[in-house]
């Protein structure tokens, strides 16, 4: 295979349970041009070096564009106008500054680390709760039983959406989430029911912002939707809208494939499993490893706002770049042994959340849901072995992990 379609090879649904053979091709040229004329950046060094580089645009998406109905009103005036106002406010991780940072501090003043830190006992809870339901089964599916009911209830909690408006998010979450993959962006009915998705949640976050201005309570979305004590303004609705969108998406599906991945990498070393059931306080370093291993996020794509000079290679002006996380987390001139999962590995510099000026904002939270979640994962399934190895993955190459994880127990403790 060319150098050139490496990365073609990647996005193909058939390398997503091991994509990792592919990334040491890619890392043999650390920046690597594609036949498309994008940029793949594959080493930990490189991907560093360009993460603060004011050349690198995070403006990457196409422009927002409604598909035709059929009702020239509705076609030639409204909908035009709609999808200007939603390509001038994207969500903070498509905006370069200032904007980015100023959305970005406002998010950062309501994700407080002692509001996140109040919803560990929620969290244990729904965690308990959702294992309760799995008493008198002689298997489970970790992603429909666990992983993805879980973050969805609590970003729902944390906004301040109403517990009973919580499925609907799921499915909204899910069909936005294609918005970060490349080759989604420019499937005409993958973008047909993106904007379906968005039309909707928009719809439904408007009605609710209007609701939290009204009476406000201690959610995130009152205190992004209200003034602020220190006399700041709040966003603007269509700034608002587009990030709580971004807070449930960001909030749900990385988490989702965090602990999926995390319980897949234990259950594949069971030496590990029993290492966290006998101390869990090894879980923060054993979530920080899986960062690095098998993180949620694979890559980010970006655009050169100017010509960049980098490993031996030159990015033209406008040119797409893709980081390549995954690949720069087993980089061997970084880390020994890269491709061995470690939990003790000292120094575990990963890119598992990005980095730079767009290191995810609910880190802190996904961590949080992570290690409550493994830890009564390996307490409560007993006897836990895989039913299918590798198991089905989501369609995903960005966002990646398995569709289902089916798990063998022997019961709940």
């Amino acid at each position: 295979m060319p150098d050139e379609a490496l990365f073609t090879a990647v996005m193909n649904p058939a390398s997503r349970a091991d994509p990792y053979p592919l990334y040491a091709r890619l890392r043999e040229r650390p920046v690597a041009r594609q036949h498309d004329g994008s940029y793949v950046v594959s080493t930990h060094a490189a991907i560093r070096a360009l993460l603060f580089d004011p050349r690198l645009s995070s403006e990457d998406l196409p422009p927002f564009k409604r598909p035709p109905t059929g009702n020239p009103i509705r076609d030639w005036i409204l909908n035009p106008i709609r999808s200007r106002i939603a390509t001038a406010h994207r969500p903070l991780i498509f905006r370069d500054p200032p904007d980015h940072d100023s959305l970005r501090a406002a998010v950062m003043r309501e994700f407080t680390i002692p509001r996140v830190q109040g919803l560990r006992p929620r969290i244990a809870r729904e965690v308990d709760a959702l294992l309760d339901a799995c008493r008198g089964r002689g298997r489970v599916c970790l992603v429909e039983d666990l992983s993805y009911p879980l973050p969805v209830s609590v970003i729902c909690e944390l906004l301040g959406v109403p517990e009973s408006d919580e499925p609907r998010f799921q499915s909204w979450a899910t069909q936005l989430a294609t918005a970060l993959e490349p080759d989604a962006r420019h499937d005409v009915e993958t973008r047909r029911r993106t904007v379906a998705a968005f039309d909707a949640i928009s719809d439904y976050m408007r009605g609710l912002i209007r609701e939290k201005r009204r009476r406000p309570v201690g959610d995130m979305l009152s205190g992004l939707a209200t003034l602020r004590p220190n006399g700041l303004k709040p966003m603007s609705d269509f700034d608002l809208i587009a990030t709580a969108i971004l807070l449930l998406v960001a909030g749900h599906e990385t988490t989702v494939n965090l602990i999926t991945n995390a319980m897949l990498a234990l259950l594949r070393h069971p030496k590990e499993l029993e290492r966290l059931r006998a101390d869990p306080e090894r879980a923060p370093r054993l979530i920080e490893e899986v960062l690095r291993y098998e993180p949620p996020v694979h890559f980010r794509t970006r655009k050169a706002l100017g010509a960049i000079t980098l490993a031996g290679e030159t990015i033209p002006k406008g040119a797409p770049i893709i980081l390549l996380f995954a690949a720069a987390n087993r980089d061997p001139a970084r880390f020994d042994d890269p491709d061995r999962f470690d939990p003790d590995r000292p120094d575990i510099e990963h890119f598992g959340f990005g980095g730079g000026l767009h290191y995810c904002v609910g880190a802190p939270l996904a961590r949080i849901e992570a290690e409550i979640a493994l830890v009564a994962l390996s307490r409560r399934l007993v006897a836990p072995r895989l039913m299918q190895d590798p198991p089905p993955y989501r369609p995903g190459a960005s966002l990646r992990g398995p569709e289902q994880l089916a798990i063998g127990i022997d019961g709940i403790a």
